[in-house]
């Protein structure tokens, strides 16, 4: 049989040639399969799907319905393995609009043994999801539709989604008011613009955005730049990454400067595993700044400026990420309008697994909202 790979691409390939009709023939089939991949409230049916139609199409001989190897049966087989190794890089690759997370760490599919049959309660929101998906695999078992066809049918639908995503994009960049000559937003309207843009769900990718942003956009300056950001979901461990931005010098590939973002509370312990990340590194820094979007606590803060002259000079801060940007563009002022296009360019170049269209879209509107605002306000003088 094909390998997990091949048959991927061959259901891209097939998907990509049919974008104008679907592939699947069955009414209820098609209706299912287009609610599945459509579902913007929850993303893990998809991939629970896919996996499982990948599962098939490499070892016809598994019961599709059973994606557990807990359940111990000869035709069971691991969903997350599949989803792991082979959906999350296919998701990636075609900047297809899904979680970018397995499927099977979801509340409705995690610690299960149990075979996926039509008439299970998964207890997953909504209902209506969970028993699409669980039709579906009951209509594959039963050979009411061939399992490769299906799988093109919801890459075809998520390449349509992707499409339009795309066009609604560049519709928003297209429509934004900035010119040459008008006046571009102050340094605090840009402020109040991010503050409110990272107050929406799925934005925790933002902070690592903005760092970059303003290394980026003052790299001349600065006489530092940032290297090549890591994928958002990869670990500093596989990467041998010290944290989620790294600064060197120009024209020196030392890392002098890393940051490490945090949406939560940096604790002492958050400290301690980067003393012991950095004592496994033979990588020597002069700065290490924890970047969160919650309150500093004082004691951490404290416990951290202590750690100077105990790592032989590496500096520790932590840094509230609204503060940091907000000095950078007072201090960088005359840069702010660069700032603020380097930081829009990473927002749409990012993977819908990492920032969600929906993220992007209202980011784009957000910022044409108060350029309007501001060339109103300029008009009226």
């Amino acid at each position: 049989m094909p390998e997990p790979i091949e048959i991927l691409n061959a259901a891209f390939r097939k998907a990509n040639a049919n974008l104008d009709s679907s592939l699947i023939e069955d009414v209820n089939i098609r209706q299912a399969a287009d609610y599945v991949a459509r579902n913007l409230k929850n993303r893990a049916g998809v991939r629970l799907l896919m996996a499982c139609l990948l599962a098939k199409l490499h070892r016809p001989e598994i019961d599709i319905r059973k994606p557990y190897t807990e359940i111990g049966d000869p035709d069971s087989f691991s969903g997350r393995s599949y989803d792991e190794r082979y959906i999350t890089s296919f998701i990636n690759d075609h900047n297809l609009p899904c979680n970018h997370t397995t499927a099977f760490l979801t509340p409705a599919l995690r610690n299960r043994n149990i075979t996926l049959t039509k008439n299970l309660n998964l207890v997953g929101k909504p209902p209506k999801l969970y028993q699409a998906v669980l039709h579906l695999l009951d209509e594959i078992h039963h050979n009411q539709v061939f399992p490769d066809l299906l799988l093109a049918e919801i890459v075809r639908v998520l390449l349509i989604e992707r499409n339009q995503g795309e066009k609604r994009i560049q519709e928003l960049v297209t429509s934004l008011n900035t010119t040459e000559d008008s006046i571009p937003l102050s340094s605090e309207e840009m402020i109040n613009l991010i503050a409110q843009h990272m107050s929406l769900k799925g934005t925790s990718r933002l902070s690592v955005l903005l760092v970059a942003a303003a290394y980026q956009s003052a790299e001349e300056l600065l006489g530092e730049k940032v290297l090549t950001l890591k994928a958002h979901n990869a670990a500093d461990i596989q990467t041998g990454a010290l944290g989620d931005v790294e600064i060197t010098l120009l024209g020196d590939d030392k890392i002098v400067t890393s940051y490490e973002m945090k949406n939560k509370r940096v604790t002492c312990d958050d400290i301690d595993r980067t003393l012991q990340k950095l004592s496994l590194s033979n990588k020597r820094l002069d700065n290490y700044i924890f970047i969160t979007t919650e309150p500093i606590d004082y004691q951490v803060q404290s416990y951290a400026q202590s750690l100077y002259h105990e790592t032989g000079g590496i500096e520790f801060v932590i840094l509230d990420c609204i503060g940091f940007i907000r000095h950078f563009l007072h201090l960088f002022h005359r840069l702010r309008g660069r700032f603020l296009e380097v930081y829009q360019s990473l927002i749409l170049a990012e993977p819908q697994s990492a920032v969600s269209q929906s993220v992007k879209e209202a980011f784009l509107a957000m910022r044409q909202a108060a350029e309007t605002s501001n060339e109103e306000y300029s008009r009226s003088d």
